[in-house]
């Protein structure tokens, strides 16, 4: 501000703003570039021994470049551990950059110190990943939400708690709740809380780490509409990380890929959508269900990648996917992609492309390269069954042919069993005719049919007079005979 007014930069007054007030940010014009990102780099040291010597570093950040313009969304998208925290804390100069620039509205902001990052901290603010976390359990609503104004020395218009108070109307809350502690909050509303914190110095970017994936499905919705009318109402440019993709389909104008500390495509959302380029992209899209119930029982493929990412600490040479790659080729080994632009709108970094045409002809794909993914198919469950038969019938063709002789040998040794079970039979029925005891064999027989209506069923048969069950002697014959 001008020195005729007595005004200095450590009391500033931000005018009231009534609820729903369009505000746009201060000399801001959509579509310029209001953050570039050059080579920008973090490595994470790893120290070992007594001496506490470097043996090695994570490579969390490795050389990405991307801008963001004025008033739009950019969505960064990738696995656990490709770098997007570690990016997104990089952009807000939360950390030292190893290497790269950062520039912010054309000003290279990216080894300021702490007197030189304060006056920028008004325009670049960050919501966290866990609102749990994020916010001081012993400070109240009202000191969590103050607390930039205080520590930028801004006096708003009407007063800190007015417009405290304000915030909390913007973002969903009750301004009664000024005096409350975070605990007594859900965790849709503690995260509220952390938006208004980030609003309260009307920032131009608003770096939003993760903002809804501890939420409930509900609640998520509710933040993410939330952002999506703070941006048309106040102005501002977001830089999202999720790991959802249909968040980031829904709020996103251009989607960032990251992969191991690298972009591996840059594309605006209705492209990349559409037609993805890199392989790992394609692979990402192929996992996300599509709530379409036009789309029941259409064929789908799902590409499942095999293996775990590999380690930042020694990224493979090359290409950084061909180790899951499914087109990987001798050049993916040796030399690294560049990102460059296929198609207007839609850079991508990678040797063989998809939806787009190949950058190394005449290369063949590695013997490994075609054992790193399963296909599986969706949504053919028809044509799976008409195949069915046919298999069903070669196999069983194939099993009457090589089963032939099993069955005759089977077959022949049933009917040699059954004439000698017969004989045994007829030999024991003279035997009983003739008086002779009969073979203990003989009571294995095949059990007799019922008896008639009308007659008793037969008793078992009792022991003998030598008093061993199952044996007859010549008494107990004849007494059978005089029964009959």
């Amino acid at each position: 501000m001008s020195e005729d007014k007595g005004v200095t930069d450590n009391d500033v007054t931000i005018p009231a703003q009534s609820k729903g007030a369009v505000t746009t940010t201060k000399d801001a014009a959509p579509g310029e570039v209001l953050l570039k990102v050059t080579g920008l780099q973090k490595h994470f040291p790893i120290r070992s021994g007594v001496l506490k010597r470097q043996t090695g570093s994570v490579k969390a950040v490795d050389g990405i470049d991307f801008d963001v313009r004025s008033g739009e969304t950019l969505g960064v998208v990738g696995e656990s551990g490709c770098g997007k925290s570690t990016m997104g804390r990089l952009i807000t100069r939360l950390l030292e950059p190893t290497g790269g620039t950062v520039e912010f509205e054309g000003r290279d902001i990216t080894h300021l110190g702490v007197r030189g990052m304060r006056p920028m901290r008004r325009d670049v603010q960050m919501i966290f990943q866990d609102p749990y976390s994020s916010l001081n359990p012993r400070h109240t609503v009202g000191g969590i939400i103050s607390a930039p104004f205080k520590l930028q020395g801004v006096n708003p218009e009407g007063g800190i708690k007015k417009e405290v108070q304000r915030l909390l109307e913007v973002v969903g809350l009750n301004p009664e709740h000024y005096n409350r502690y975070p605990h007594e909050f859900s965790g849709g509303q503690r995260q509220r809380i952390g938006i208004a914190r980030a609003l309260a110095l009307n920032p131009k970017l608003v770096v939003a780490d993760e903002p809804v994936s501890a939420l409930d499905v509900s609640i998520q919705a509710q933040v993410v509409n939330l952002l999506d009318d703070l941006q048309q109402e106040l102005g501002l440019t977001y830089v999202i990380i999720a790991h959802d993709l249909s968040v980031i389909r829904h709020v996103s104008d251009r989607i960032a890929v990251m992969y191991l500390g690298k972009i591996v495509e840059l594309a605006d959302r209705k492209s990349l959508y559409a037609a993805p380029m890199h392989p790992y992209t394609k692979a990402l899209m192929s996992a996300v269900p599509v709530p379409d119930p036009k789309r029941r029982g259409m064929k789908s493929e799902r590409i499942l990648l095999k293996g775990d990412v590999p380690s930042p600490i020694s990224p493979p040479s090359g290409c950084r996917f061909h180790t899951r790659c499914w087109k990987a080729t001798e050049i993916c080994k040796t030399q690294e992609p560049v990102l460059v632009e296929l198609k207007p709108g839609q850079r991508v970094a990678c040797h063989h492309p998809e939806n787009a045409p190949d950058q190394a002809p005449g290369e063949t794909v590695l013997p490994e390269a075609r054992e790193s993914i399963d296909l599986v198919t969706i949504g053919e469950a028809e044509p799976t069954e008409s195949a069915e038969p046919t298999e069903v019938a070669e196999v069983s063709e194939a099993s009457v042919t090589t089963e032939v002789p099993e069955a005759a040998e089977a077959s022949a040794t049933t009917d040699a069993a059954e004439s000698t079970e017969a004989a045994e039979v007829d030999g024991t029925s003279e035997t009983s005719e003739s008086g002779e005891a009969p073979d203990a064999t003989s009571e294995s027989a095949p059990a007799t049919p019922s008896a008639p209506k009308g007659e008793k069923p037969e008793k078992p048969a009792k022991a003998g007079r030598d008093g061993k069950a199952g044996e007859t002697g010549p008494d107990d014959t004849v007494q059978e005979s005089t029964d009959k």
